[in-house]
């Protein structure tokens, strides 16, 4: 049986070092930082965390999901084949 988007976002949260949220909530940006450690998207984490637009655009580019990591291309949330991409990424 195939996984929700809910199910989806939490597998990744565990697969990166997270913890499981109830409910549909959106990932948080120490969640995307964690991810994007993971798939080896650098971050500058020495002040605040880059925006959640601009995390997505690198985790995304990352996996060769896009070409370039286009912040203003940024999904405002990803998909599911989106995060299911990432899934297969982080395992």
């Amino acid at each position: 049986m195939a996984q929700t988007v809910d199910e989806l976002r939490n597998a990744i949260r565990v697969a990166v070092g997270r913890f499981e949220r109830e409910g549909s909530p959106v990932f948080t940006k120490e969640d995307l930082e964690a991810v994007c450690d993971t798939v080896g998207y650098e971050i500058d984490t020495s002040g605040r965390l880059p925006p959640k637009a601009e995390m997505r655009a690198g985790i995304l580019w990352k996996i060769g999901v896009v070409e370039e990591a286009n912040l203003e291309a940024a999904p405002s949330s990803f998909r599911k084949d989106e995060l299911e991409a990432i899934m297969a990424a982080v395992q």
